[in-house]
C-alpha cells in the first residue's frame, strides 16, 4: 500500500521532480566543468561562478518553502512575509549571473580555449537564471491564489524591476544581499544616494535587464502552460473533446 502511494506521488509530481533533478544535474555539470578547468590549467578562474550558483539556490529554496507554507491560511500571514523579505533580498543573486557573461571579454592570459570558457559561463548563467525564474513563478502563484491574477502579474513586473536595480547595485556598487542585514543604515544610505541621483547607466541597465528578464519569464511561463494544455487535451475523453466542438445546425 505504501509502495503504491509512493508510486502515485512520484507520478503526480513527475514534472516537478524532473525540474528539481535537472537543476541539480546542471549545477553538478557546472562544478565538474570548473573543476576540470582547474585541474587542466592550475587556474582558479571561474570558481566564483560556483559561489554565485550557491547564492542563486537560496531564493529558490525560500520560494519553495514559502509555497509549501502558503497552503496554510494561518501561516500565509504569519511566516510568509518574513520568508518573502529574505527571498526579495537574495533573489537578484539568481539573474545576477547573467552579468558574469562579461567575464568572457577578459581574454588576457586565457589558459583554456575560449569555447570551453563560453560553455562554463553560459551554463552557469542560464542555470542561475532558471532558478530565479522558477522561484519567481512560485511566489507569483502564492499571490494569485491568495489575491488575484492581476496582482500576481504586477508583482512579477515590480520584482523584475527591483531585481534589475539590485543586479546593478551588486555588479557596479559591489553591495551584497547580506550587507543590508549586517550594515542596514550604511547600506540604505548608499542605495538612497543612487536613487536620488541616478546615472544614465543605471537607467539604461535597469530598463534593459527588466525587459530581458520579463521576456525570459513570459516565454517559459507560456511554454509551461502550452504543455499543460497539450496534456489536458491528451487526457480528455472523446466525449469531453466532442463537447468543446461547435454543434452543427440540423438540416
Amino acid at each position: 500500500m505504501n509502495l503504491n502511494r509512493i508510486k502515485n506521488f512520484l507520478f503526480r509530481n513527475r514534472h516537478n521532480i524532473a525540474v528539481f533533478v535537472l537543476l541539480n544535474l546542471a549545477c553538478a555539470a557546472c562544478i565538474a566543468l570548473v573543476g576540470a578547468r582547474i585541474v587542466a590549467t592550475e587556474s582558479t578562474r571561474h570558481t566564483g561562478l560556483i559561489w554565485n550558483l550557491f547564492l542563486a539556490w537560496i531564493p529558490f529554496i525560500l520560494a519553495y518553502f514559502a509555497h509549501a507554507l502558503s497552503w496554510n491560511k494561518f501561516l500565509v500571514y504569519l511566516a510568509i512575509p518574513f520568508v518573502a523579505f529574505l527571498w526579495l533580498l537574495f533573489f537578484p543573486n539568481a539573474p545576477y549571473m547573467l552579468t558574469d557573461l562579461q567575464d568572457l571579454a577578459r581574454g588576457a592570459g586565457r589558459e583554456a580555449p575560449l569555447w570551453y570558457d563560453v560553455i562554463i559561463v553560459v551554463w552557469c548563467s542560464w542555470t542561475g537564471t532558471l532558478l530565479g525564474v522558477i522561484s519567481l513563478y512560485l511566489m507569483q502563484d502564492i499571490i494569485i491564489r491568495r489575491f488575484n491574477r492581476w496582482l500576481g502579474w504586477l508583482f512579477v513586473l515590480a520584482i523584475s524591476g527591483l531585481s534589475s536595480f539590485g543586479i546593478y547595485i551588486g555588479r557596479f556598487v559591489r553591495l551584497n544581499s547580506w550587507d543590508i542585514l549586517q550594515n542596514p543604515t550604511e547600506t540604505a544610505m548608499v542605495i538612497l544616494g543612487i536613487v536620488i541621483d541616478p546615472s544614465r547607466r543605471l537607467a539604461a541597465f535597469t530598463v534593459a535587464y527588466t525587459l530581458f528578464f520579463l521576456f525570459v519569464f513570459l516565454l517559459l511561463y507560456s511554454f509551461s502552460h502550452m504543455l499543460q494544455e497539450q496534456v489536458a487535451r491528451a487526457q480528455g475523453s472523446p466525449e469531453q473533446l466532442a463537447s468543446t466542438q461547435p454543434t452543427q445546425p440540423a438540416n
